[in-house]
């Protein structure tokens, strides 16, 4: 049950998988490796800066209770400064808190906090808020270990510090006592460094000060103080280890993916490959489908594989052939050469008349056997052509061609449009095409030969017709194989039309059989230029 989810699984993931290109798969994967650093050191700073926002909500928080605490144990309210801003919520316990101001990367650092200026005496009133409200504000420090100092409305430190002044003169007590609660971030000079990479740390060395104003009816009575260092960054990691171990795991599967997806895309492909490849070079073997995960340009390089191969095959089914071929043409002369030869030791006594009949044979073979050399090595070189840059004429090949091969009993009219573009054909090829067409024609005990030209569409045609008898519909199917020919008595090696496809086919064309009445053929190559023969 377990492998048939699985599979099910990974059919449907081939079938959905999207299909990228390699640079794709590779770019994603070095932009991943290249930016981990960067990841890593955007969420240490993140995090640090998370740990100074988390350090100022506590004050936030601390500072919160303990001034409603002043607020109801303070005295009735005396003259003081009126507080212009609300620092506290409406009666809603859902309202939302407002979002922190400071920001490691934008808040300034300001100095370490200066010693107390001289200053008036603590007011009564806060002197008698203070009794009431120290032991709160020792257990408050005792767990939350913050500096918490009590603060008149004129400044003055009333609890919390053994110092004696006024702190009035720091912008944020300044604030505090126009009633508004400010944050602000100051060096922390008692700090000394206790882990090895704490300079990589850029709140190690601050401290968060808060001060929240305490107001009874609408005046400014007082001000809390409170201060504390930011947590430490590497003891805020090792406390939250858990899910920063899983960000790393998220991170480690993502590379996992990333590796399966070059695997599927591009490794896994090419082994394939590579396996089906010699398995075809042993003859055991295709060249399989390309997987659908594989990368768009391994997809293109299984079809072009699949195509050399089927183009191998076809090769060397066309050799098997043709060697199968060759064997039985020369059997054939061979076979009565050899026979001329052992009659004539068998028989040394035999009469001339027999001698000069074996004789005769045996040369005519040895000829024949010389022809389909020729021939043969004609239709290699065709086969081997290069294609050649030629721009010609075609009109004057036909006209010297049809001069050359025109007599008394072998009539041949050239018809053509009366303008004829040039076509890139070496002009030898397209002569050897049309006195093996004209070869065919006399052959056939044709007695005229009509060769028409003409433009259409984007090709240059050219139709040969004539009178002769031409080939049978049985026939034409095989008029194209090596060695075949319905007249072998007069000569005819069978390699003739064979030789013709092979030298158009060597400049981008193509010599096909058309159906009609009368048998056709067809050249055509894609810049313009084509023969129809029919005979």
């Amino acid at each position: 049950m377990h492998d048939f989810v699985i599979g099910r699984i990974k059919d449907c993931a081939k079938r959905h998988w999207p299909r990228m290109r390699l640079r794709t798969i590779l770019f994603a994967t070095l932009f991943l490796v290249a930016a981990l650093p960067g990841f890593g050191a955007v969420f240490l700073r993140v995090y640090e800066n998370t740990l100074v926002r988390q350090t100022e909500a506590e004050l936030i928080a601390q500072g919160v209770a303990l001034s409603a605490t002043a607020a109801a144990l303070w005295p009735a309210a005396p003259l003081g400064r009126v507080a212009h801003h609300e620092v506290a919520g409406d009666d809603n316990p859902y309202v939302q808190a407002p979002a922190s101001g400071i920001d490691l990367s934008t808040t300034p650092i300001g100095a370490e906090r200066p010693p107390v200026a001289a200053g008036p005496r603590p007011s009564p009133d806060a002197v008698v808020a203070a009794a009431l409200l120290s032991p709160i504000m020792d257990a408050t420090r005792a767990t939350t270990f913050a500096s918490i100092i009590l603060l008149d409305r004129n400044g003055s430190i009333v609890a919390g510090s053994s110092a004696i002044g006024s702190y009035a003169a720091l912008p944020e007590v300044a604030a505090a006592l126009a009633g508004r609660a400010t944050t602000v971030l100051r060096r922390n000079g008692a700090y000394r460094a206790t882990y090895r990479f704490e300079w990589l740390s850029r709140a190690a060395a601050i401290r968060v000060h808060y001060a929240r104003p305490i107001i009874v009816g609408d005046r400014v009575v007082g001000v809390l103080l409170l201060s504390r260092s930011a947590r430490a960054l590497f003891r805020g990691l090792y406390e939250d280890r858990g899910k920063i171990a899983l960000g790393i795991a998220a991170i480690f599967g993502l590379l996992v993916v990333l590796s399966g997806i070059i695997s599927r895309g591009v490794t896994r492909p090419i082994e394939q490959l590579g396996a089906a490849t010699r398995a075809v070079a042993s003859g055991r073997g295709r060249v399989p489908n390309p997987p659908p995960t594989a990368a768009i340009e391994i997809q293109g390089l299984y079809a072009d594989f699949a195509v050399m191969a089927a183009a191998i095959e076809r090769r060397s089914r066309y050799l098997r052939d043709f060697a199968h071929a060759v064997s039985h043409e020369f059997k054939t002369p061979l076979a009565g050469i050899r026979g001329a030869v052992e009659l004539l030791q068998d028989h040394p006594d035999m009469v001339a008349e027999d001698r000069y009949r074996f004789l005769a044979n045996a040369e005519a073979d040895a000829r024949r056997l010389t022809l389909l050399v020729t021939r043969l090595l004609d239709l290699a070189r065709a086969d081997m052509a290069e294609p050649e840059d030629a721009s010609i004429n075609a009109g004057e090949v036909v006209t010297r061609v049809a001069n050359s091969w025109r007599t008394a009993s072998f009539a041949i009219e050239f018809v053509c449009d009366s303008a004829l573009p040039m076509v890139r054909v070496p002009a030898a090829t397209l002569e050897a095409v049309l006195v093996t067409l004209l070869e065919n024609s006399r052959q056939a005990n044709a007695r005229s030969v009509t060769i028409r030209m003409l433009v259409e569409d984007t090709s240059l045609k050219l139709l040969v017709v004539d009178d002769g008898h031409g080939a049978s519909l049985a026939d034409r199917a095989r008029l194209f194989e090596p060695f075949f020919t319905t007249k072998r008595d007069k000569g005819g090696t069978g390699l003739g039309l064979a030789i013709a496809r092979s030298l158009l086919e060597a400049s981008s064309g193509e010599l096909v059989t058309m159906d009609g009445e009368n048998l056709g053929f067809m050249i055509s190559v894609p810049i313009h230029f084509a023969i129809k023969y029919v005979a």
